[in-house]
């Protein structure tokens, strides 16, 4: 898929692909009401546009909305790209599919906010300053039978993605994973997470997850 991607908005990687693979499972028919948390430069919004959905995109940074609206129109498909903090621009709207592939890698600094591009990645010293809250708040949006996918990293603890999403009610499980070799910020992270046991010295790849769960 070619994308602009503007400095600053978050270039699609190994994750994007895995969620890409993980939506192509579900089906979505003409008119599928779609939401996608953090777009970044639009790529899973302007996917599940093309098989039909109709698709809200979310992201906090300005420059992020601008380059998926900017995409969908060089694509030909309609998205609805609005700025906001999470899911306060949807809030009282409800979807069938729930997409999101948000900040998770935990952060040494983690007591601050993240700012700039970093908002992409940092999620505070666990890894879930974001993720807590889509588990809290997402599944009061899907509809009846609907969906949400979410992909993180092994280092920002599955288990609690899926203990919070089925004491919400949801039917959850882990889809799919993968390892991927690490990033730059996970790199240059690589002594502190080996301090808290999150790696070993030799380790050199993270495991993604792709987690679903259905009302």
């Amino acid at each position: 898929m070619n994308l602009l991607v503007p400095p600053g908005v978050y270039t699609p990687q190994d994750d994007t692909a895995l969620l890409t693979e993980a939506l192509d499972t579900v089906p979505l028919r003409e008119g599928t009401r779609v939401l996608d948390i953090g777009t970044g430069s639009g790529a899973l919004a302007l996917e599940a546009a093309r098989r039909g959905g109709r698709v809200t995109a979310v992201d906090v940074s300005r420059r992020a909305v601008l380059a998926t609206r900017l995409n969908a129109a060089l694509a030909g498909v309609r998205v609805r790209a609005v700025r906001g903090d999470l899911l306060s621009p949807v809030a009282g709207e409800s979807f069938d599919l729930i997409m999101a592939n948000p900040p998770y890698v935990p952060d040494p600094d983690g007591a601050r906010r993240p700012r700039g591009a970093a908002r992409a990645w940092d999620a505070g010293h666990d890894g879930r300053l974001i993720l807590d809250r889509i588990c809290r708040e997402a599944p009061g949006l899907l509809r009846p039978d609907g969906t949400l996918l979410l992909v993180h990293s092994v280092l920002s603890d599955p288990d609690r993605t899926l203990e919070h999403l089925r004491s919400a009610g949801l039917r959850a499980e882990v889809a799919d994973r993968r390892w991927v070799a690490f990033g730059p910020v996970l790199r240059s992270r690589h002594g502190w997470l080996r301090e808290r046991g999150l790696l070993s010295h030799d380790d050199d790849k993270e495991e993604l997850v792709v987690i679903r769960a259905q009302r």
